[in-house]
């Protein structure tokens, strides 16, 4: 399969991704967190696809993005109050609601649970693709199961070249991290994965929600739930700034580091800096990995973010991708 490149700001490339997606084809496509691999969500077989071309267990559930409320609604046995409030606020963005599914959702995108993840994306490239295929799409991120996540066209294709129909390049994603994953129990609000909206931005609108999965051991509510995620293939260690030189010489093989602002580096073959603010550092993060990665390192030393609410999801994927 030869992997065709498509510009998201070609109204002709926009239509020909649209007929691959509605022929059952992939189509990678930008979203504002990262790309995401998308497919006709109500089609088990394409949906399938997906699962085969990331080489992603089945018991990964996928997010369905559809343009607003009125296309969740048939995908969801109730839509309560909360999740009216959360739509009107935060759709189109980065937030994925778990609820209930209808029997219209096949077992593929809910890893055969009862829930299923829904979004309404907010980048223009999404939205124009979901108005042209007219059906929900399934759409995981456009890499290789457990890798970093692509934030540019490129990265997709080094991930998936000859795997999917095409990619539509829109750009670099501005969030650069994945959405926030919010289930709405009847029990109450529950975090699944911390994302692109904070926390605190939630509890302002629905005051104290829970963390984690209801049951543990359960059938994944969300995807995001593995202990080693969001990895680049190399050796990942996290160190506080004091101990950055110490942890970088108990480490063999060719190194490279990722800091924050001005820290000093320790010797290293490769150095990439970020910023020291959690926006801007979300937004080059998996690029970062990536060009380490790219840098041959075979063990990629991370220096470790703030404390604070503002970097958990950042804290999050770096703690996932050092598989601790």
């Amino acid at each position: 399969m030869e992997t065709r490149l498509l510009s998201a700001s070609s109204s002709e490339d926009l239509d020909e991704a649209a007929e691959l997606l509605r022929r059952g084809g992939l189509v990678a496509f930008p979203t504002e967190t990262v790309y995401g691999l998308g497919a006709l969500a109500l089609e088990p077989l394409a949906v399938r696809a997906i699962y085969a071309a990331k080489g992603r267990p089945l018991s990964n559930p996928l997010i369905i993005h559809v343009k607003g409320d009125e296309d969740a609604r048939p995908l969801v046995a109730r839509w309560p109050l909360e999740a009216r409030q959360l739509a009107a606020r935060f759709w189109p963005g980065p937030l994925t609601l778990v609820l209930p599914r209808t029997a219209l959702v096949p077992d593929e995108c809910t890893a055969g649970g009862e829930t299923v993840a829904v979004r309404a994306p907010s980048h223009p490239a999404a939205r124009a693709l979901l108005a042209r295929v007219g059906a929900p799409l399934a759409a995981p991120s456009a890499n290789r199961a457990e890798h970093v996540s692509p934030t540019s066209a490129a990265h997709v294709l080094r991930d998936l070249n000859g795997r999917i129909d095409a990619v539509l390049d829109g750009g670099r994603c501005a969030y650069g991290i994945e959405s926030t994953v919010l289930a709405l129990d009847p029990e109450g609000p529950r975090l699944l994965r911390t994302g692109a909206i904070s926390r605190a931005s939630l509890e302002e609108l629905l005051g104290p929600i829970a963390q984690g999965p209801a049951v543990a051991g359960a059938v994944a509510q969300s995807p995001g739930q593995q202990r080693r995620h969001y990895a680049p293939a190399a050796v990942v260690r996290l160190a506080a700034r004091p101990e950055l030189a110490g942890a970088a010489s108990r480490l063999s093989g060719r190194i490279g580091v990722l800091l924050r602002g001005d820290t000093p580096a320790p010797p290293a073959a490769a150095v990439a800096r970020l910023p020291d603010d959690p926006a801007g550092y979300a937004r080059g993060l998996y690029a970062a990995l990536r060009d380490l990665e790219d840098a041959d390192c075979a063990a990629i030393l991370i220096e470790q973010v703030p404390p604070s609410p503002d970097w958990d999801a950042i804290h999050d994927r770096l703690t996932r991708a050092a598989g601790n």
